[in-house]
């Protein structure tokens, strides 16, 4: 039996000191591969694809305020292992480095910022946080190799609806010839920012609504299936509408617009059919406390803190010094 105990009853001061250190870190971390967060922040801001990440710090932050009341009932360490998690991202940002690779700079960027998390609270609040730390990996740009194929999948799609309404199309590569005019299936009408959004919205939506593993399944494969399909109807909806009221009619914002609302209707219509069967009350609890209590070894956290920016300042001055874009 789990007796229920107020959070004010909890060490606060030990929170505030390990949340402050964690606070402290992360500036530094974040100030030192500064120019990363920088071209990091830019292709959230600019990139077509991309604009889906700027959703994720905010989710991972209201995902981490859900947690607080168990968060409460749970003390935080310093912890040894996690230094090996920081390390891991210091290796990919130095590979990252060294290969001109942004992907792994970024993706090392924000395993260091997560393994600050892991040794500064310790492993019972980094499985309290499993979720939300996961989850923190959606910022990290990726998935540009899915223009290609989707983009292939596209005119797979819109070649047999143009044959259905009766209007004579060729296709040559991505190109296709529709009535008067011809029409390039270019990258970015690929839908391969629709798929992004879908995965990064539907894996919130997996955890939120479903407790079932093949309820989830089920849902992300319908996650991914309608932004493809939704994809493939804009491209022919657009094609129809240029041979129905000329090429201008499908030019400037608007086309975007119709786009992005097309892409919204196929969201809710996706998420109305999910509703009934989502089998996890709105109100259970993330994790339960009681069963994160494990006592671990603990390492002091002034130490830890000085382990950590080791660690990073190390990765830092080895760029510096001795590494150079592999040709």
């Amino acid at each position: 039996m789990t007796v229920a105990v107020p959070a004010a009853t909890f060490a606060a001061p030990v929170w505030r000191r390990h949340l402050a250190a964690l606070a402290l870190v992360s500036v530094a971390i974040l100030l030192v591969f500064r120019a990363d967060v920088a071209r990091l922040v830019g292709i959230w801001w600019t990139g077509d694809a991309y604009g889906h990440c700027l959703m994720v710090a905010p989710i991972v932050a209201w995902l981490v305020w859900q947690r607080r009341s168990g968060l409460a009932q749970l003390t935080p360490v310093a912890w040894a292992p996690g230094l090996l998690i920081v390390a891991t991202g210091s290796a990919g940002w130095l590979l990252g480095e060294a290969a001109s690779a942004n992907f792994a700079q970024q993706l090392g960027l924000v395993l260091m910022l997560e393994g600050t998390a892991v040794t500064l609270l310790g492993p019972n609040v980094a499985r309290a946080l499993l979720f939300p730390l996961a989850y923190a990996l959606f910022l990290v740009p990726f998935g540009a190799w899915l223009d290609a194929p989707l983009q292939q999948v596209t005119i797979a799609i819109v070649m047999p609806l143009l044959a259905l309404i009766g209007l004579p199309a060729e296709s040559n590569g991505l190109v296709i010839h529709a009535g008067r005019y011809w029409f390039e299936v270019a990258e970015a009408c690929s839908g391969a920012k629709f798929v992004l959004a879908m995965i990064v919205l539907g894996t919130l939506v997996t955890h939120l609504g479903f407790t079932s593993w093949r309820r989830r399944a089920v849902f992300m494969a319908a996650a991914l299936v309608a932004p493809v399909l939704t994809n493939g109807v804009r491209a022919f909806l657009s094609i129809w509408g240029a041979h129905l009221m000329g090429i201008e009619s499908v030019l400037g914002p608007g086309h975007l617009l119709a786009g992005w609302a097309l892409f919204a209707g196929m969201l809710a219509g996706l998420l109305a059919l999910a509703w009934p069967h989502f089998d996890r009350a709105p109100d259970a609890p993330a994790f339960d406390p009681a069963k994160l209590q494990r006592r671990v070894p603990r390492l002091d956290p002034a130490l830890a803190v000085l382990m950590v920016l080791a660690i990073v300042a190390g990765a830092r001055l080895l760029a510096s010094v001795g590494l150079r874009p592999i040709a």
